[in-house]
């Protein structure tokens, strides 16, 4: 499968390629070329082969089986607005926290999450998932780095869910089916706790995991 990384310069896009890029194929985008073919050699170099490409956001998106989405609140209409067209037929998974810029440890005001409102602004012809909201990139960017703890996929379509639970997966987490788009709410809002809880306790990378499920089918 072919993969774009929209907004993948930054680290959690960039964590996200390393960990897929040994089975699939990646293309991280950017706004500016320069920018992209520069992390993609960087991200090769320490993957020690060439298995990601660096491309413009509309271009890695138009080529894409499937796209993520990974960028700051502040960029993700503009960034989508850019992508709209090329997304449809497609899915998208949303990885935006709307985080408060002023005080990361809360999120900015508003009724739907990112993913709804992407979903909203790229009509029913893409399909969305959100996931990832509360993975540290610090994790996902140290391959060395045994990952823990489980990733909650929200999302309305059933294709959607299931490719964004194989990512998951792939990358090492349990992926755990948290039902509909409208509990991504639920899901953006332990991201600001999670960012108190490891300034409180002095990590980088604390997690959640949901109890009670060893054992349970499809988990």
């Amino acid at each position: 499968m072919r993969i774009a990384i929209l907004g993948g310069t930054g680290k959690e896009g960039g964590g996200l390629a390393l960990r897929w890029a040994r089975s699939e194929e990646i293309v991280i985008g950017s706004r500016q070329q320069e920018k992209a073919e520069r992390v993609s050699g960087e991200l090769n170099a320490k993957l020690g082969a060439d298995l990601i490409r660096g491309a413009l956001n509309p271009a890695a998106a138009g080529e894409a089986d499937l796209a993520v989405l990974t960028v700051p609140y502040e960029s993700h209409i503009p960034t989508l607005s850019t992508v709209k067209d090329a997304l449809q037929g497609k899915v998208l998974i949303d990885t935006t926290v709307p985080l408060d810029p002023g005080k990361p440890t809360r999120l900015r005001p508003g009724e739907l999450s990112a993913a709804e409102e992407a979903q909203e602004f790229l009509g029913p012809g893409v399909r969305v998932a959100a996931a990832f909201e509360t993975v540290s990139f610090t994790i996902l960017n140290d391959l060395a780095q045994e990952v823990h703890g489980d990733v909650l996929v929200c999302s309305d379509h059933k294709d959607a869910m299931e490719q964004a639970l194989r990512l998951v997966r792939l990358c090492g987490f349990r992926a755990i089916d948290a039902g509909a788009l409208r509990n991504a709410r639920v899901v953006e809002a332990m991201t600001p706790m999670l960012i108190h809880i490891n300034k409180k306790y002095r990590v980088k990378h604390a997690g959640f995991r949901v109890s009670g499920l060893e054992g349970a089918a499809g988990v």
